[in-house]
């Protein structure tokens, strides 16, 4: 193939990735210093195209609630994207979603620290569930993994 007819392949390949990676919002996430899945999850956002800046602090809980996390339903993290609250291990792809469904709602939340969830990597399939929080604070499924 000619350098320049693989350049121009290239590229056309290449082109499109880098849109979308330029369209996906920055990821801020609050985070302890000492926890390694937090740190996990945050490479799983920034694998699937996100900018990510951490921000690490040893109490977390004034972010939790300025955003608006529901009672009983945090996590060892809490992010903010586009607008939006991320509680937890939710998976990129549900964040993509979020953004591109733009909902009427505060954000995602995944309660707890499911051992199956990006981040969480642990070995066996646990089934796991991705909640909406609606503006009104009230819950409803987003996706089940």
């Amino acid at each position: 193939m000619k350098p320049a007819i693989r350049a121009a392949v290239l590229f056309a390949l290449l082109t499109p990735a880098a849109w979308a990676a330029a369209s996906l919002p920055t990821v801020e996430v609050y985070k302890s210093p000492t926890c390694g899945c937090c740190g996990k999850w945050v490479e799983h956002m920034k694998a699937n195209g996100f900018k990510v800046v951490t921000h690490e602090m040893n109490d977390v809980t004034p972010h939790k609630q300025r955003l608006g996390v529901p009672v009983g339903m945090g996590s060892c993290h809490t992010a903010e994207v586009g607008g939006y609250l991320v509680e937890g291990h939710v998976p990129a792809d549900d964040v993509k979603r979020l953004l591109t469904e733009k909902p009427k709602a505060k954000g995602l939340v995944s309660p707890g620290m499911p051992q199956s969830a990006p981040g969480m990597d642990m070995p066996g399939k646990q089934p796991y569930e991705i909640f909406l929080v609606r503006q009104d604070g009230s819950t409803s499924s987003f996706a089940r993994h």
